[in-house]
């Protein structure tokens, strides 16, 4: 965390076994120090439990160990030129449990930034009116498609009004 807190890197690499408190509170002090910072996560385990957590934390990345060299050099790349990208490199069982998962509940903060976000706020405004952080609200709408399992605001603004976790505006 010294490292993260002197170089704030564009992208860091971590190991799930990573010494210490373990990767999800790892991750959540890296995000606390140098918020810009991207993080991916290598991992031998593909469980979607684990990998729930560190989505919700904020990486926009995670990778099975046994990915090529190329793949990572890609999802490097890929996380560091398209910050909003997430980049998942796991088993079809992993994923599939991550769908059935996707109906979980949204928080009360979550659905009041998919409610604004219904309202054609942005971030920034979101941010504003919750007086809160831009990657905080960032941070909530990772959150908020990882849950329903959408790929943009509008999707997820759609599925959580179809589940009726919010309220259409007129």
């Amino acid at each position: 965390m010294e490292l993260v807190s002197q170089k704030r890197p564009d992208v860091l690499l971590l190991d799930v076994e990573i010494p210490g408190d373990g990767v999800a509170h790892t991750v959540s002090r890296a995000r606390t120090i140098s918020p810009a910072t991207q993080i991916i996560i290598l991992s031998m385990y593909d469980g979607p439990h684990l990998l729930r957590q560190l989505l919700s934390a904020g990486i926009r990345g995670y990778l099975l160990k046994t990915v090529h060299r190329y793949e990572l050099v890609a999802a490097i790349r890929s996380v560091h030129y398209e910050p909003d990208r997430l980049i998942l490199v796991v088993s079809p069982e992993s994923l599939a449990h991550m769908e059935r998962a996707r109906t979980e509940v949204l928080t009360s903060k979550e659905r009041e930034v998919l409610e604004l976000v219904a309202q054609a706020f942005s971030n920034r405004q979101i941010a504003s009116r919750l007086n809160t952080t831009e990657a905080t609200v960032k941070r909530h709408l990772r959150n908020i498609f990882v849950k329903l399992g959408a790929a943009s605001r509008i999707d997820a603004v759609n599925r959580a009004i179809d589940a009726s976790l919010i309220t259409p505006t007129r």
